[in-house]
């Protein structure tokens, strides 16, 4: 993909970047999320490798346009994520007769079912999982329009479309029906790290060979507003993973150790992106591109090009198997035997798989409608339900410091959703000569 140093050339690009902000997160983090016998050292290293996932090529871009400040809000969004996803386990635990933390939920939608369950016994479930199989889905539906471009440009002498080179990275995705388990999933996820190590290595050995160019003279004291605020998405967004976390921290051998293991894996993912950023920003300065990658030689751009379809189409089962096993589990629910049959399973992940491809194929400016809904189901995920749920299950029992946190996160997610859903219109604005 090929982008000038400038900033977004058009609403088209900056929602791009937008989608890739709220999207790319899910990298390598569902097929974690059944770990038991391997116990917390693994747990710690799939998440880190899940928050150091494809997005991280964006954050040298982000440096460019929130400058010194960007390094303090890597830190910051660290921070933040590694708390609500402490907040968010909490939840899942009260206290018995004898003063003791006892598990009584178990999943996201379990605790979402619990604060809502004065006004409807499953309303938080059919929300939290509603918000989650958009996400999901939209995720790849994004796969599909990131490899058909990257195919596009990839070999830009055979004649063919964006479009077409998307169906046949679907028609090489059509085994994705025959998966009933995480253990394929999870090798693919194995495949895929693979791959991203390759690409930050490519990046990374080139970056120190130019180490004589570097210089902190390229940070900009000065930013504007609007492209701040992108910044401020692609930093924050990279880190999250609270969807996950319940599963996680149920299947750990130890789960009084998640908080020890949440506080290693924020650090050591803090130090690799800050790490990654400062190196890439500091090779190309002013001349960094949304992908960072576009910033290489001609021979290494076409690799690590190469590298990210393979990676794009190995990542695309693990958000597909998540959605498809959610909307199986709420269809099958009732036990009817129409809807437990493995023809039905089937046709339920013909059917995504095929919903996929048409999203990719028919919603025109798809990468700017992806970053106004991932603005929404991102901040919502989260900070605004994990600091909601918190103050809603354990509002007796927190402190005032614990509650103004609480309020923090809140206003805080608030405001990164408006701000990305603002920057969203005003791109669609744009690409459709509103303004």
């Amino acid at each position: 993909m090929k982008y000038n140093s400038s900033p977004f050339r058009n609403g088209l690009e900056k929602g791009m970047f937008i989608c890739f902000t709220c999207i790319f997160k899910h990298l390598n983090k569902f097929s974690h999320s059944r770990i038991s016998a391997e116990g917390t050292i693994t747990l710690s290293v799939g998440l880190i490798r899940a928050k150091a996932g494809i997005f991280v090529l964006g954050l040298p871009y982000a440096l460019l346009h929130s400058g010194y400040s960007g390094l303090f809000l890597i830190i910051l969004a660290a921070a933040l994520c590694c708390y609500t996803g402490k907040i968010l386990i909490a939840c899942l635990y009260e206290e018995n007769e004898d003063g003791q933390l006892i598990r009584v939920r178990h999943t996201y939608e379990d605790i979402a079912n619990a604060c809502c369950k004065k006004l409807s016994p499953r309303l938080g479930g059919i929300i939290v999982n509603m918000t989650q199989v958009m996400e999901l889905i939209m995720t790849c539906v994004l796969y599909l329009v990131v490899s058909g471009n990257l195919l596009s440009h990839s070999f830009p002498y055979v004649p063919v479309t964006e479009k077409t080179w998307s169906v046949i990275a679907f028609v090489i995705l059509l085994p994705c029906v025959f998966i009933k388990t995480l253990k394929i999933v999870s090798k693919l996820s194995q495949l895929c790290s693979l791959v991203h190590f390759i690409i930050i290595l490519v990046v990374m050995t080139y970056c120190l060979t130019q180490m004589h160019q570097w210089s902190w003279a390229k940070f900009r004291l000065s930013i504007e507003f609007e492209d701040f605020l992108v910044s401020v998405g692609v930093i924050i967004f990279s880190y999250t993973s609270q969807i996950f976390l319940p599963t996680l921290e149920g299947n750990m051998k130890n789960p009084g150790e998640f908080r020890c293991m949440m506080n290693w894996t924020h650090f050591f993912a803090c130090v690799l992106k800050t790490t990654f950023a400062l190196t890439a920003f500091l090779t190309w300065g002013e001349e960094t591109k949304e992908v960072i990658t576009d910033n290489l030689p001609s021979f290494l751009e076409t690799l690590v090009n190469l590298c990210l379809l393979t990676k794009a189409l190995l990542s695309y089962p693990l958000p597909f198997f998540a959605a498809t096993e959610i909307v199986y589990a709420c269809l099958s629910r009732g036990n009817h035997s129409n809807y437990t049959s493995p023809l039905f399973a089937l046709g339920v992940r013909g059917s995504f798989l095929l919903l996929t491809l048409l999203m990719a194929m028919f919603i025109p400016h798809f990468a700017l409608l992806m970053g106004f809904t991932g603005s929404i189901t991102g901040a919502a995920m989260t900070f605004l339900l994990p600091s909601l749920f918190h103050l809603k299950l354990k509002w007796k029992k927190l402190s005032f410091l614990e509650i103004c946190a609480d309020i923090s996160v809140f206003i805080l997610g608030f405001l990164c959703s408006l701000a990305g859903i603002v920057c969203s219109i005003k791109g669609l604005l744009e690409v459709f000569g509103g303004v």
